[in-house]
């Protein structure tokens, strides 16, 4: 892929009260964003690629998940000595992907306090969109302890903006409050690399660039990737596990979701989640 091809590519990202999200405006990463997104592209260029097919071997809907948060460039370090231990997803020649998340909540934000609460069975209701295919799906995960996650999908015509009863008997199956409760609070958009073990089965996915979208405004984390394990049993032969053992990076709780809803939402309590924006501040520090 030409860097001209990623310097024109964008995200469209719906702007104003996120029930019209008709509107829409165009964000493009600046320079500086661009000089980090080619030297993740220069390297995923020199992994070996694998498909779609060889992903569904690996979907792991039933999995555990360990989180990493760094610095963009922190991530490229620990990625060079890895690039033989995994392979790259590429889709139509495409390695870095563009993803569009949108999240639902109930008007009071229960999964929002849910999740803030802790503890078992917490839930995430969200439409998604891989920009760059097309593709759409709505998903719903369930945490159902502090590791392990299911993952429900199905596909959808469009990237939904809101929850039509068309999808009633699907969100009834795997989640347990109705449809009519749930109200689009937060778009999220980013860049995705996607990592499959050659010798483990184990994704490791890699998101950089994370934006967040209210009807109050945007925010964004500039410089900070969020690297996720997913993967069966303990994880202990993950090689990208195992490099951050030696970089002495450790895992951290983060939810994009969350995250954003804390950033937007200042009526909402976010004490829980301050420790978590202290640290993350820190990272971007070089801290």
């Amino acid at each position: 892929m030409l860097i001209e091809q990623l310097y024109d590519s964008t995200y469209t990202v719906p702007r104003g009260k996120l029930r019209r999200l008709e509107a829409s405006t165009t964000y493009r990463r600046s320079v500086e964003d661009f000089s980090g997104l080619w030297q993740f592209m220069r390297l995923a260029s020199s992994m070996e690629p694998i498909g779609l097919d060889g992903l569904q071997e690996v979907a792991l809907m039933n999995r555990r998940e360990t989180k990493y948060v760094l610095r963009e460039q922190d991530l490229l370090n620990a990625l060079v000595p890895l690039t033989a231990r995994y392979w790259v997803l590429e889709i139509d020649g495409i390695r870095l992907h563009r993803y569009l998340s949108l999240y639902f909540d109930t008007p009071s934000f229960f999964l929002y306090h849910r999740h803030r609460a802790g503890g078992k069975h917490r839930y995430k209701v969200r439409a998604r969109e891989y920009t760059d295919t097309r593709l759409a799906f709505l998903e719903i995960k369930h945490k159902i302890s502090e590791l392990r996650t299911e993952k429900s999908r199905v596909q959808t015509p469009q990237f939904l903006t809101d929850l039509s009863s068309e999808f009633d008997e699907f969100v009834q199956d795997h989640f347990p409050l109705p449809v009519e409760e749930l109200e689009p609070k937060l778009l999220n958009a980013y860049r995705r690399i996607t990592l499959v073990g050659k010798y483990n089965p184990e994704r490791v996915t890699l998101d950089l660039g994370p934006r967040f979208y209210a009807d109050s405004g945007n925010a964004t984390l500039p410089g900070i990737a969020i690297a996720e394990v997913k993967y069966e049993n303990n994880g202990r032969g993950s090689d990208f596990m195992r490099r951050m053992r030696e970089m002495g990076l450790r895992p951290m709780g983060f939810s994009k979701y969350c995250v954003g809803v804390s950033m937007l939402y200042p009526h909402v309590k976010n004490n829980y989640f301050r420790p978590t924006m202290r640290a993350v501040g820190k990272i971007m520090q070089g801290d």
